[in-house]
């Protein structure tokens, strides 16, 4: 994706510094409709968002701070919680207010052209960037250019069972995710991360019969314990009589010995040796580890989670 769609919390490119250097650059970038990032230092009472460009302040108005699609309006929240964030923006002119010379700038015109000319031409199964911006127990909410947001579900993060996005992301986390499908009448944009991450075989490559390694504790069942691996592999653990409530083990680390891996079947039987129950034991959220080279692969067609001896067949279609 072009440097001049990405998501407003990534770093801007060097260029802008000759934009942002002098008056002069803020002109220019207006002629040219260039795309900048900076910082919202505050939100004042008339809810202008105000910008500090080095050569000169730069405020935001209301009406320009949000790019609405068909019948959205602005909700205030919309503007004030973009301080101490930063936004993409095009600089539309310039005034004086108490004699300082100041830029007013529009992050709304910046976010129609990123929709026009990158997100209404995405095509589903296109692999692109994302930074997290707000986390709820039903999904990720994702910028994936100038502000703009999707969303990405709590089944799509991936294979392996979570029963909230943070126990994958934080906010501000940059990732890749593909296009999973579109809602073109609103203009949303839906995504999903489990394709990125590899396929059954591809994680159970990783473990060998006989090994013991840690792993998270997912969920408890009546019939056993899974423990995440890997974000996109799962074992069972069986039940133990003298565990207490399992369900307290949840989200915890846990050592469990590898006793069979059965790919006909997409099974890892596991056995539980030890649990860390204190409160220094939940693990954070560990770096992303992408299956395919993101950074050059732009669209996947089809993937397959399921190893070809497995009965089950777990799989995405992207046409």
């Amino acid at each position: 994706m072009s440097d001049i769609y990405c998501p407003e919390s990534f770093p801007s490119p060097a260029s802008d510094a000759e934009y942002t250097s002098s008056p002069e650059g803020l002109e220019r970038a207006m002629r040219e409709g260039k795309i900048l990032k900076s910082c919202v230092l505050f939100c004042d009472s008339s809810m202008r968002l105000h910008i500090d460009l080095g050569c000169m302040r730069g405020i935001i108005e209301r009406g320009e701070a949000v790019f609405c699609r068909g019948s959205e309006t602005i909700k205030d929240i919309a503007v004030i919680s973009r301080v101490g964030k930063r936004v993409a923006f095009r600089v539309i002119g310039f005034s004086v207010e108490r004699g300082e010379k100041v830029a007013l700038l529009s992050r709304r015109a910046a976010q129609k052209e990123c929709n026009e000319k990158y997100i209404s031409n995405l095509r589903v199964g296109d692999i692109i960037p994302a930074t997290v911006t707000h986390l709820e127990s039903f999904g990720a909410f994702l910028d994936i250019g100038c502000g703009l947001s999707s969303l990405l579900t709590v089944d799509s993060i991936s294979v392996s069972r979570i029963s909230h996005p943070r126990d994958r992301f934080t906010i501000g986390d940059r990732i890749y995710v593909v296009v999973k499908s579109r809602d073109n009448e609103n203009g949303r944009i839906y995504v999903s991360m489990r394709e990125l991450l590899g396929t059954w075989e591809e994680n159970a490559a990783d473990f060998e019969v006989g090994q013991t390694v840690s792993g998270i504790i997912r969920s408890v069942e009546s019939y056993g314990i899974f423990v995440e691996l890997t974000p996109n592999l799962a074992g069972l653990a069986e039940l133990k009589e003298d565990m207490g409530d399992a369900s307290e083990l949840i989200g915890k680390k846990s050592a469990v010995y590898i006793k069979s891996i059965l790919p006909d079947r997409m099974k890892i039987k596991l056995v539980l040796i030890d649990s860390c129950q204190s409160p220094d034991s939940i693990r954070t959220p560990s770096p992303i580890r992408y299956f395919c080279d993101v950074e050059q692969i732009k669209h996947i067609s089809h993937w397959r989670y399921s190893p070809p001896s497995s009965r089950k067949l777990i799989e995405s279609a992207f046409e």
